[in-house]
Formats: structure tokens, C-alpha cells, sequence
């Protein structure tokens, strides 16, 4: 069994999956969490997850982490890529868990259904997945962190507790960068300020 990682107070986390039971939701504790169910089979349910993503990361307390499981990982990269700066400012960092699935949609599918600038997104982040560093699989996974100028580190979906404690490790690592980022953007523009007389 492998702890949970205590989330830093001003931290609150929006997650964006289809699956139940992810091993990483594990990794997490602490109240400030929402979760938005992936749906996005229409134009109709991809513009009702968008917006569902600006009402959560504008509800949020402080900055939002968010973390996306599979496909939902294009569709938050979509959100990212085309939603007003208001929104996305808001956002301090995300992670990608495993974004291609094997079994799912063709990435080919994905990039066509949420198709955006070629970009990089507007906030760090961390594609988590591409165990095999040799298979077709992994260099899939490296172009897409390229495209989302994300950071890549291989990660395993196991229940064993190795694999998840070092990407518990990489999160950790992350979030504290993350918190970081943040104290030092708020210090500058608190330097900024002129005080009122």
C-alpha cells in the first residue's frame, strides 16, 4: 500500500476521467477534489464537459491542479488550448495519466474530435505513462507530451506498490514545483502593488 500525498492547502484538484478505481486516486487526500465524469461521444457532451471544466476550476479555492486519465487527457488539453486566459490562468499544473489506451480511440481519432492549435499548454505538466521506453506505444506518448510541451515520465497503471511509489514520488516532486511557481508569481505581483495612502 502506498500513502497518500497530502495535497498543500491552496491546492485544490480537478480530476477528468472516465474510469473508476484508477490506482492514482488513490495517491490523493484531503477535501478540496472534483470530479468530472468524461463524456464527449458528441459535440453536444464535449461542449457540456467544457463546461463543466470552467465551472470547477472557477468554483476552485486557490489554484487548480488538474489530472486527466486516457482520452479525457486530450479533452483537457482541448479545454486548455481554447478557453479564455480567465480560466486557465487559474490553473497551476496538470497531470496526464497513460493518455493512450491501448483498447480505446486511436490517437489519430482523439487529435481529430479535440483538435486545437498546436500549442504547448499554458501550465506545466507531467504525462505520466509509456512504461516501455522501445515500443510504438512510448514514442506515441513522447509526441504527445511534445505537442502539449508537457514533461514525460514513464509510470506503470499496477496495483504493485514500486511502480506507484515512484510516481507518487514524480507527484509529490510536481506539486511542490506547483506550489512554488505560485508563491513566487504572487510574491511578484505583490511587489507590483502600490500601497494605498
Amino acid at each position: 500500500m502506498v500513502p497518500a500525498l497530502s495535497l498543500p492547502a491552496n491546492l485544490s484538484l480537478v480530476e477528468i476521467s472516465g474510469a473508476a478505481g484508477a490506482p492514482w486516486r488513490n495517491l490523493f487526500t484531503g477535501p478540496a477534489r472534483e470530479h468530472i465524469p468524461y463524456r464527449a461521444g458528441t459535440q453536444s457532451e464535449r461542449n457540456l464537459l467544457a463546461a463543466k471544466l470552467d465551472a470547477a476550476v472557477t468554483r476552485a479555492d486557490g489554484a487548480v491542479l488538474l489530472i486527466a486519465e486516457g482520452a479525457s487527457c486530450f479533452a483537457t488539453a482541448w479545454w486548455a488550448r481554447l478557453s479564455p486566459a480567465s480560466y486557465v490562468s487559474r490553473v497551476a499544473g496538470a497531470l496526464f495519466f497513460e493518455p493512450i489506451d491501448e483498447q480505446g480511440e486511436s490517437v489519430e481519432t482523439l487529435l481529430d474530435t479535440f483538435a486545437s492549435p498546436r500549442t504547448p499548454l499554458p501550465f506545466p505538466s507531467i504525462v505520466l505513462g509509456g512504461e516501455d521506453r522501445r515500443s510504438m506505444l512510448a514514442a506515441r506518448v513522447r509526441a504527445l507530451a511534445d505537442n502539449w510541451g508537457s514533461g514525460l515520465v514513464a509510470s506503470a497503471h499496477s496495483s504493485d506498490a514500486r511502480p506507484m511509489r515512484r510516481t507518487r514520488g514524480v507527484i509529490e516532486r510536481f506539486t511542490a514545483g506547483v506550489v512554488a511557481r505560485e508563491v513566487r508569481t504572487a510574491t511578484t505581483l505583490m511587489g507590483r502593488v502600490r500601497p494605498i495612502r
